[in-house]
C-alpha cells in the first residue's frame, strides 16, 4: 500500500509504504541482491553475469506509479491521496566492495549522465513534480544494503526542504533585483575562501557558513543551471572531478570510508517557471562530528527543527580541505 496523508500542522505530505517492512536487511555478501547473477548462483535483481551501471525500479518502493486511490475518511482535517510516484535504484558498479569515492573519475562522469537521463525521463511523467536523486551510505545512515548504489524518488509533490529553499530563493530574487540566491552565496564563499574545500572550473565545494552538520559540504554549479540535465559536457566532467576529490577527502578525513547522505537539489518538474530560482547543487551530510562520535538529530533538531552544531564551519572546512589536499 502506497498512500499520502496531509499534515495540516506543517502543511506537508507524509508517505506511507507498509510493504517496506519486509525489505532485505544487511544480507551476507554472497546473497547481495544487487550483485550480478552468477551462473548457478543466487538470483539477484540483475539477471546478468556482469554490468557497468544499472537502473531499475525499487522492489520495495515508497511510491508507486500504480498506487490505488485512497478512500476518504470524512474528516476535513484528514486528507488522503494515492502515493503515486516512481522509486528507482541506481547501481554504481558490479563491485560489491567498492564505493563512489573509490571509483574512477570516468565512471562518476558516466553516472552524471545517467542521473541527468533519469531526471529528464522521470520528470516528463505527468504525475511527477520533483525528481530527487540521493545516496545513503553507511550503517550509521541506516542503509540496508552495502553494495554501492543510490536512489531516485520521483515525487508527486515538491518535498518540504527543496520547497522551502525554492521559496527563499524566489523571495531573494524579488528583493534583490533579480539576483540568484545561490549564485550570490557561492560568490560570497569564494570571496571569503575560509570554507572552500575544492575549486573546479565549473563547480566548487564548500562547507556552508550555515552548515547543519559539522562536515556538511555543498557542491555548487558556478553557472545558474536549474538542473543536472541542463549541464553542458564540460560542466558534467568537472562535476565528476569535484565530486571525486571531495569524496576521497571525506575518506581521508578520519582514515575510514565516511558515511554520508548525498542529495541533489534542482528545479521541480511541475511545469512552473523556476529560472533564476532553482540552482543545481549537491549537498552532503556526513553524521560524524569526530572519528568516533556521531551528530544525532535529537530533541532540538527533530522536535523543534533547530539544529545545534558543536563545531564552527571555518574549523571543519579547514580540516576537510587539508584532507582533500592530502588525498591528491
Amino acid at each position: 500500500m502506497n498512500q499520502l496523508r496531509w499534515d495540516p500542522t506543517l502543511r506537508e505530505w507524509v508517505a506511507y509504504a507498509t510493504h517496506r517492512q519486509d525489505r532485505t536487511f544487511l544480507p551476507p555478501a554472497e546473497y547481495c541482491p544487487l550483485d550480478p547473477t552468477k551462473p548457478g548462483g543466487f538470483p539477484t535483481e540483475v539477471p546478468r553475469e556482469s554490468y557497468d551501471i544499472v537502473v531499475f525500479e525499487n522492489k520495495f518502493p515508497s511510491f508507486s506509479p500504480n498506487a490505488a486511490e485512497a478512500g476518504g475518511v470524512g474528516d476535513p482535517q484528514m486528507t488522503v491521496a494515492p502515493g503515486r510516484g516512481v522509486c528507482e535504484v541506481v547501481l554504481y558498479s558490479q563491485d560489491h566492495d567498492s564505493t563512489l569515492a573509490g571509483m574512477p573519475e570516468g565512471r562518476i562522469r558516466n553516472l552524471v549522465h545517467v542521473w541527468a537521463d533519469r531526471y529528464e525521463e522521470l520528470g516528463a511523467l505527468d504525475f511527477v513534480e520533483y525528481v530527487f536523486i540521493f545516496e545513503n551510505k553507511g550503517e550509521a545512515i541506516g542503509v540496508t544494503l552495502h553494495h554501492p548504489h543510490g536512489q531516485i524518488y520521483a515525487y508527486p509533490f515538491v518535498p518540504p526542504r527543496p520547497k522551502k529553499e525554492l521559496e527563499a530563493a524566489r523571495d531573494y530574487r524579488a528583493e534583490n533585483g533579480g539576483s540568484c540566491l545561490h549564485c550570490d552565496l557561492l560568490a560570497g564563499e569564494l570571496d571569503d575562501g575560509r570554507r572552500v574545500v575544492v575549486e573546479g572550473e565549473h563547480f566548487a565545494a564548500f562547507v556552508p557558513y550555515h552548515a547543519h552538520f559539522p562536515y556538511e559540504a555543498h557542491v555548487y554549479a558556478r553557472r545558474c543551471a536549474p538542473s543536472i540535465a541542463d549541464l553542458e559536457a564540460p560542466e558534467r566532467r568537472d562535476l565528476a572531478r569535484v565530486l571525486k576529490r571531495l569524496l576521497v577527502g571525506y575518506d581521508k578525513l578520519f582514515g575510514f570510508s565516511l558515511p554520508y547522505m548525498m542529495v541533489m537539489h534542482q528545479a521541480p518538474t511541475d511545469g512552473g517557471d523556476h529560472a533564476g530560482v532553482a540552482h543545481f547543487h549537491v549537498e552532503f551530510y556526513p553524521p560524524n562530528r569526530t572519528a568516533d562520535k556521531l551528530k544525532y538529530l535529537a530533541g532540538s533538531e527533530t522536535g523543534a527543527g533547530a539544529y545545534i552544531v558543536d563545531a564552527l564551519p571555518e574549523e571543519t572546512a579547514g580540516k576537510l580541505r587539508e584532507a582533500v589536499g592530502a588525498a591528491r
